[in-house]
């Protein structure tokens, strides 16, 4: 099981809240968030309730600002935790949507997701096997989303506002 501590001020000082599951609305126990503690496990953070807006992923450590975890602002609002994944990792991208067009299957991490497919932009996902980040950008940088075994008929379905997956990495080894 999981465990991650909010805290308001920079640090690892002021309030602090600790949850060790999924948590829809950390508003109520947190004005702000300004550094994470993970102890274990491996979390999701989201700018705002109801896992929305930009999502951040963390594995066990500290983070005592929010630019430690790539944050663009102090506003952490809902909390996922990744369950542990044993076994192996597979997803295809699609070129379309609904599974349409050139199709490109993927079982490790991939830094540039253009040069290895060949396409600017990806409309579609089929998640067969493990958990997954999407990175915009080429490099494992930029807005980040989570996957989960899942089919995604657009790039909606994930949650990103573009079709942009600059890179893809699998979540795995960090329990």
């Amino acid at each position: 099981m999981g465990k991650i501590i909010f805290y308001e001020d920079r640090n690892f000082q002021g309030k602090s809240y600790e949850c060790s599951g999924d948590s829809a609305d950390l508003h109520s126990f947190l004005a702000r968030c300004n550094s994470i503690r993970v102890q274990n496990g491996c979390w999701v953070i989201y700018e705002r309730s109801n896992y929305m807006g930009h999502q951040y992923y963390l594995k066990k450590g500290d983070y005592s600002d929010y630019q430690s975890w790539m944050g663009l602002n102090d506003s952490i609002r809902s909390c996922h935790s990744i369950p542990q994944h044993q076994g192996s990792y597979r997803l295809r991208l699609y070129e379309r949507e609904d599974f349409r067009g050139q199709m490109k299957e993927y079982v490790n991490d991939c830094s540039n997701i253009n040069e290895s497919f060949g396409v600017h932009d990806v409309l579609s996902c089929n998640v067969l096997e493990g958990y997954w980040i999407f990175f915009e950008q080429p490099g494992f940088r930029g807005n980040q989303y989570f996957l989960r075994p899942d089919e995604y008929r657009r790039y909606s379905n994930w949650g990103s506002t573009n079709s942009k997956v600059g890179s893809l990495k699998r979540i795995m080894d960090f329990y």
